[in-house]
């Protein structure tokens, strides 16, 4: 089934109707473009590891793989139902995933409150299951966390946020904040996209209004 960008759902799939996807893990490049870490691992121990969702994932990595601290990003579905998707399902709405940015980081060297103050400050988190001109579920704002503690300053810092939203007359934030489900890597000509292609497109645009980080998150 083919969709065209005004016939996209905008409601996510349940499992009975999504697309079946497949069992083969997409092909990948071994190493980032950028640092030449290998991309799926093996990392060094203590390192940390939280997904992102922020619109196209094609600005949001270079916006974390540009922060000292963090080890590697990838970028990849996450969030949806079906099985190891190409771009081409994810974008017809029927696999239920959003666009995510993987991020590995060492704890020691950037906090996860800079990471969050990071992705809530860059993009426009009250627009549900669009990004600017960005349409589509691909696009919803979404963290997926890898523990509790990461949970629950994920959640400290949307409560935060949502009230300065609020006060700035942003409206009411629409991010999906949940344990981290499979993350499906993206083909190869996504990683690191534009650091190979530097005059790309890059959706990001916040909104202007400060991320307060709770001293406790």
């Amino acid at each position: 089934m083919i969709f065209s960008l005004f016939s996209k759902p905008d409601t996510l799939p349940d499992r009975e109707n999504a697309l079946p996807g497949r069992a083969t893990e997409m092909a990948v490049a071994r190493e980032h473009f950028v640092s030449g870490r290998p991309l799926k691992g093996p990392y060094p121990e203590g390192l940390e590891t939280v997904y992102f969702g922020l619109g196209c994932f094609w600005g949001a990595e270079r916006l974390f793989w540009q922060l000292p601290g963090v080890h590697v990003t990838a970028v990849g579905y996450q969030g949806g139902v079906t099985p190891n998707p190409t771009y081409e399902e994810v974008c017809s709405g029927m696999t239920g995933h959003t666009e995510a940015v993987k991020v590995v980081y060492d704890p020691e060297a950037v906090s996860l409150e800079t990471l969050l103050k990071t992705f809530w400050e860059a993009h426009d988190p009250t627009q549900g299951m669009r990004q600017g001109n960005d349409v589509g579920t691909q696009y919803r704002s979404a963290i997926y966390t890898t523990s509790d503690a990461q949970l629950a300053a994920a959640k400290a810092s949307r409560e935060a946020y949502n009230r300065k939203l609020e006060a700035a007359g942003r409206g009411t934030i629409t991010t999906e904040i949940a344990p981290a489900e499979p993350f499906y890597f993206a083909e190869t000509y996504h990683q690191q996209y534009l650091a190979k292609n530097p005059n790309g497109y890059c959706g990001l645009k916040g909104t202007g209004v400060a991320c307060p980080i709770p001293a406790n998150a």
